[in-house]
């Protein structure tokens, strides 16, 4: 397992809650306020530049004229009451030096991306100027020559020099040593796009420098070919599941972030044969990684992560933008059935069930929430929207946006159109990480590019008030009631190799064993989902009811082998057939099994056949209604404000079936199988 992912799984993770005091200094605040959204001036901040030394394989664009190239400071993080730039590990007075370095891939790339589009939305000669450093920079980092040409070294200190071997560990390592890395995808995604706007300009100057981009880009793909793409058609097995073998850091979310570059390169004329069959390639594997339906895990939504079927993440979850971008440029509908999913059927689950977390692994383990999760499901709609038609994409888009400006477990913005900095994290409870690196600042900057383009999606951003979310409700197995065979088992890592069990562990229920949990009331049926750890050579069998009626039963054995999995077996959630009612009720489990064997149940999910999230603000209101049930619903939802409520009606493809007013307050609407309604005022 990647061990960039390992971290942000298990830490948060990648959240650290520390308040910024009052009268830092940063970047200057802009002298008046505009009605565009993006603000440059913090990013602009945490940039700077270099000349580095020499280092055997690593040249730029123009290094001899030009010794200085772009880089960015990784975080920006409040020392002694002034926002400070800061690089990453421990720091090394003596040296000058950080554990990591000051200034990384990644950012570099995506900062670099941040850039080029503001210059092709508004002119700006200045963003041009700072993309091509960046770019230059971003090159230096890229390894030009030797075995290892086209890979990518990930950590530059703030001399110039390279780190090739960060502490802590970053796999691969050597950095540069693989092209299966989240650098390398990044590098693809800023060198495709950059292609794309330089050859585009009708500049001389700018379009010997896309030639460069292009021999860059050249290199990386085909790295990744070797490195990758060699095992393309191979399938392997995840816990029975056929899963690819050729994505970027076994993730479709890395592989997604590549094929948004070789996409923008693609549709801007590039030739490169084995550039356009690395998007086709990629985005194969991307779409396989599809599963699930309105009432079934993982709810329509493409894996982010080839080797799981237990997790899912928001941060990097571009896999519909991929998949979208990749139909456009490659002149097919292939991909778009994957990306309707992800966008129409399972974002109503998200936005319902709780927003944009770091995990859902499978349950809500991981609940803070940062610019970067935020900011992938706002452009994965818009891309999917433009690729489709689906105008009630952008809709939902407006509503995932909203978490920038209040929409959130703190209920506080999390951008500041003022200074241009985004906060780098909302934790589960609330509390607000002030600090503000590259990292956030770029998906903030990203997000808000994207509204300026689209007004009317903005506007719709800014209804930022949580006003009712009805969502998803989980049970931890640990609390219920047991008779006969019942152990709780408390684990010291709960981590499985591939997700994790919540509370302190499992419920393992043996032959006899009885349980017995407590439902709270809820305004409609629901479906029960238990969360067992599923064992290919497990004999145990669980059956849930509810007073006397009978709802279903899980078998514990009900899965493949792990094949290429890192877990034996896979923590799952199994849709029973049968619904529970919303009145209070205890729902009963009654275990079968042989020997010593137990049923090991993590947690139940209580899904709501009718969800939905109300935002309001300025006088307007948004209400999204998400149906997992089987036949046509008419609930009620208050929409705050004036005036007519617009009613649109839609279902799982995202399909308009039809649009309606109403002046009443409380508003009836329909809401079809497995589809979703969009109450506007």
């Amino acid at each position: 397992m990647n061990v960039r992912r390992t971290l942000a799984v298990l830490a948060g993770l990648a959240v650290a809650l520390v308040g910024v005091p009052t009268g830092q200094t940063g970047p200057a605040v802009a002298a008046d306020t505009s009605p565009v959204l993006t603000n440059l001036d913090h990013l602009d901040w945490l940039g700077d530049t270099v000349a580095p030394p020499t280092q055997l394989d690593h040249t730029t664009y123009a290094l001899a004229e030009d010794p200085e190239v772009g880089v960015l400071w990784t975080y920006a993080e409040p020392r002694n009451g002034v926002l400070t730039r800061v690089g990453g590990g421990a720091y090394d007075p003596d040296t000058d030096t950080y554990g990591q370095g000051a200034f990384n891939a990644d950012d570099v790339a995506r900062a670099a991306v941040v850039y080029l589009r503001h210059w092709e939305q508004t002119g700006s000669d200045t963003s041009r100027d700072r993309a091509y450093q960046l770019l230059r920079g971003l090159t230096y980092l890229q390894t030009s020559s030797g075995p290892d040409a086209g890979n990518v070294v990930l950590w530059m200190q703030p001399d110039g020099t390279l780190n090739p071997s960060a502490e802590p560990v970053e796999l691969p390592d050597p950095s540069d040593s693989d092209a299966s890395s989240y650098w390398v995808a990044r590098t693809l995604w800023a060198l495709g796009e950059g292609y794309a706007a330089f050859s585009g300009s009708g500049n001389d100057d700018d379009a010997a420098f896309a030639d460069f981009l292009e021999q860059r880009l050249q290199l990386s793909v085909a790295a990744v070919h070797q490195d990758v793409l060699d095992t393309y058609g191979v399938l392997g097995t995840v816990d029975g599941r056929p899963t690819p073998t050729w994505l970027i850091a076994d993730g479709a979310d890395a592989s997604s972030e590549a094929v948004l570059g070789l996409a923008a390169y693609v549709e801007a004329g590039g030739s490169d044969a084995a550039a356009r069959t690395a998007l086709q390639q990629l985005a194969d594997g991307i779409a396989m990684l599809s599963e699930g339906d309105a009432r079934t895990w993982p709810f329509g939504a493409v894996y982010p992560w080839a080797l799981s079927r237990s997790l899912w993440h928001a941060w990097g979850s571009q896999m519909p933008a991929a998949l979208s971008r990749a139909s456009q440029a490659l002149g097919t509908s292939t991909y778009l059935a994957p990306a309707l999913r992800d966008s129409a059927v399972f974002t109503p689950w998200m936005l319902t069930s709780g927003g944009p977390d770091n995990g859902r692994l499978p349950t809500r383990l991981d609940q803070s929430q940062i610019a970067y999760g935020a900011d992938a499901r706002v452009q994965s709609l818009l891309a999917t929207a433009d690729a489709t038609g689906k105008t009630g994409l952008l809709r939902l888009a407006g509503m995932q946006a909203a978490w920038f400006f209040g929409a959130n477990a703190a209920g506080v913005p999390a951008y500041d159109p003022t200074t241009g900095r985004t906060i780098d994290g909302i934790s589960g409870d609330g509390v607000v990480n002030h600090n503000s690196g590259a990292e956030s600042t770029i998906h903030g900057l990203l997000t808000m590019l994207a509204l300026d383009a689209r007004p009317d999606v903005a506007l719709a951003a800014q209804q930022a008030t949580i006003t009712q979310r009805v969502g998803t409700t989980t049970l931890q197995a640990e609390d219920a009631t047991t008779t006969g065979d019942a152990e709780v088992v408390t684990l010291a890592d709960r981590w499985t190799g591939e997700s994790l069990f919540g509370g302190t562990g499992y419920l393992a229920l043996g032959d006899g064993a009885t349980a017995s949990l407590p439902a709270p009331r809820a305004a409609d049926d629901r479906l029960v989902i238990p969360v067992v750890d599923l064992q290919p050579d497990s004999t145990a069998v669980t059956t849930w009811s509810t007073k006397n009626t009978e709802l279903g039963r899980v078998r514990s054995g009900d899965i493949g082998l792990p094949g290429m999995s890192p877990a034996f077996g896979a923590l799952l959630p199994v849709t029973l057939p049968r619904t529970m009612p919303g009145t209070p009720t205890t729902l009963r489990v009654t275990t079968t099994a042989s020997g010593d064997d137990a049923a090991r149940l993590d947690a139940v999910m209580l899904e709501p056949l009718v969800s939905r999230l109300v935002l309001a603000g300025d006088g307007h209101a948004t209400a999204l209604l998400r149906s997992a049930a089987t036949s046509v619903m008419h609930p009620v939802v208050r929409v705050p404000g004036h005036g007519r409520a617009v009613v649109e009606v839609y279902d799982g493809s995202a399909r308009l079936l039809s649009r309606s007013t109403s002046t009443a307050s409380a508003v009836r609407v329909t809401l079809v199988p497995g589809g979703f309604t969009i109450v506007t005022r």
